[in-house]
């Protein structure tokens, strides 16, 4: 790297050069990490959407179970009041 900071001190194209040069490969990383932010992005968006659909499942899980669990109640409490009534 001395070798060409000591060419840029003395040569102002040689410089401007150089700083294009790495100018385009910071633009090169910068387009890379850009593509890459954009597909963990859209990655986080679907594991977003599937944890949503598999809480939603849960939930209708629970209130099928719930009601469920209410009918067999509400039956053996009729079962009940027409044995002992």
């Amino acid at each position: 790297m001395s070798d060409t900071t000591e060419i840029e001190k003395k040569s102002l194209e040689a410089h401007v050069e150089l700083c294009a040069e790495r100018y385009r490969f910071l633009e090169a990383k910068m387009s890379d990490l850009e593509e890459e932010i954009v597909a963990v992005k859209t990655l986080v968006q679907n594991l977003q959407s599937l944890l949503q659909e598999a809480v939603e499942k849960r939930n209708d899980q629970l209130i099928a179970w719930g009601l469920g669990i209410m009918g067999v109640m509400a039956g053996i409490i009729a079962w009940l009041a027409t044995k002992l009534v």
